[in-house]
C-alpha cells in the first residue's frame, strides 16, 4: 500500500500491481502462519524438543537416509556438497564442473524431493 501513495499526481495504482501486492501479502502472511504454528508446536512445554525418543529419532533418520538414496546422483552429490560441505553454488558448478544455474537447480530439485520424503515428520 506504500507504494500506491507514492505516484506524484495521486492515480489509482493498475491492476497488475494491485493483484502482485495482494499475493505477495498473502504469501507472506501465509508463511508466518505457518512458521508461527512450527514454532508453537516446538515450544510447547508438554514435550519439549530435547525429549524425543530414540525410536523417532531412529525412524527420522532412517526416513533421510532412505530419501538421500532415492535422490538421484546428481542432486544428491549437489545437496551434499552445499549442506554438509558449506560450498557455494558456484564452488559447486566449479568442483563439478557445471554452471552454478544448474548446481542450484539440482540443489533445489533434491531439496524438494526429501521434502516429500520426509512431509510426514513435518506435519
Amino acid at each position: 500500500m506504500d507504494t500506491w501513495n507514492r505516484t506524484p499526481d495521486h492515480t489509482p495504482p493498475p491492476p497488475s500491481l494491485v493483484y502482485a501486492t495482494i499475493r505477495r501479502r498473502a504469501i507472506d502472511l501465509g508463511r508466518s502462519n505457518d512458521r508461527r504454528t512450527r514454532r508453537e508446536l516446538r515450544d510447547d512445554p508438554a514435550r519439549p524438543a530435547w525429549f524425543e525418543s530414540e525410536t523417532e529419532m531412529t525412524g527420522m533418520r532412517d526416513l533421510l537416509e532412505s530419501g538421500m538414496k532415492d535422490l538421484h546422483d546428481d542432486q544428491r552429490e549437489v545437496v551434499i556438497l552445499r549442506v554438509w560441505s558449506g560450498l557455494t553454488f558456484e564452488e559447486i558448478g566449479t568442483a563439478l564442473d557445471i554452471s552454478p544455474n544448474t548446481a542450484a537447480s539440482r540443489y533445489r530439485y533434491g531439496i524438494e524431493a526429501l521434502r516429500k520424503t520426509l512431509k510426514p515428520l513435518l506435519v
